[in-house]
């Protein structure tokens, strides 16, 4: 049985505000044996959390473009607000929810996750959100479910990306429903405690930190329950590359590339690269979800 995050965590164990605006950083992380800490698994691996400005700076939404940093100068543009989520499938309340109706009553926490890209990269990230399990526990999980599917907002006046068809839109991820369920897994609506930055999934987004970074789809607009393994946009595009599951193995290589160690985002392509870890550090919580399953297969 999944038992509810427990925060460790304060403001004492975040950069400062000055510091990071001033692009200065300090230590921080998680312990050996507490992968939710993640203030004891930085001092243990020697990560270093990194500020608003390389967070919001270097990026994935190929709605504004490819390269890493066109989300940062091409998503002012994007409107979000008002924002609606439209809820359906197999649920006791569908409907097109207001965002902030959608999140009302629920508890806002601040979760400091490591984050993992498959291209290599990673980040240490301070989000601001709610717990999934608690939106879809609101709206009531319909008898029969066993998968969450998400899909992005498409605005082709404002989003380049979309107008010159970079990849099909709208974006579509998945998840099992115990994934979806489980206590770590996150709609973010802010981070570094400021508002959730359009390039950065502005105004809701997912975050799942033992899942590669492409799960995490950005600006969702609909939530959607259902008894099917749901489509997802990587998958779709090249399965044999991007699995349905997508949680992080080092064990497992991209085609491409090896995903035994990686880089943190700031440090340079010269920066010192560090062992991957299984789940992204977080195994002790989630392991047990895959028990019985073959992750090479099931990648």
């Amino acid at each position: 049985m999944a038992h509810r995050w427990k925060n460790d965590l304060t403001r004492d164990d975040v950069t400062p505000r000055a510091l990071w605006l001033n692009r200065r950083q300090l230590i921080a992380g998680v312990g050996a044996g507490a992968a939710l800490s993640l203030t004891r698994q930085a001092r243990a691996q020697d990560l270093t959390p990194n500020s608003l400005e390389q967070i919001s700076s270097y990026n994935n939404y190929y709605e504004f473009g490819v390269d890493k940093g066109d989300p940062a100068r091409n998503a002012g543009g994007l409107v979000t607000s008002p924002w609606t989520i439209r809820v359906d499938g197999m649920v006791d309340r569908p409907g097109d929810y207001a965002l902030a109706d959608l999140l009302s009553g629920l508890a806002t926490e601040e979760r400091i996750y490591r984050f993992r890209c498959v291209e290599a990269w990673s980040a240490v990230i301070p989000w601001n959100g709610v717990e999934l399990a608690d939106v879809l526990n609101k709206v009531g999980v319909g008898s029969g479910a066993r998968y969450v599917a998400f899909e992005t907002t498409v605005q082709p006046d404002v989003m380049p990306g979309v107008r010159s068809r970079v990849i099909p839109f709208p974006y579509v991820e998945g998840l099992r429903l115990d994934e979806a369920m489980h206590p770590l897994t996150l709609l973010a609506t802010g981070v570094w405690g400021q508002p959730m930055p359009n390039q950065n999934g502005a105004p809701i987004r997912l975050v799942v930190p033992w899942k590669y970074g492409f799960k995490s789809i950005k600006s969702i607009v609909r939530i959607t329950l259902t008894d099917r393994q749901p489509p997802t946009t990587w998958n779709r595009l090249n399965s044999r590359e991007y699995g349905f599951y997508s949680n992080v193995n080092p064990e497992v290589d991209h085609p491409r590339w090896s995903q035994a160690s990686e880089r943190q985002i700031g440090g340079g392509l010269f920066a010192r690269r560090q062992p991957t870890l299984m789940f992204n550090g977080y195994g002790d919580q989630v392991a047990h979800l895959y028990d019985g399953m073959d992750l090479r297969e099931n990648y």
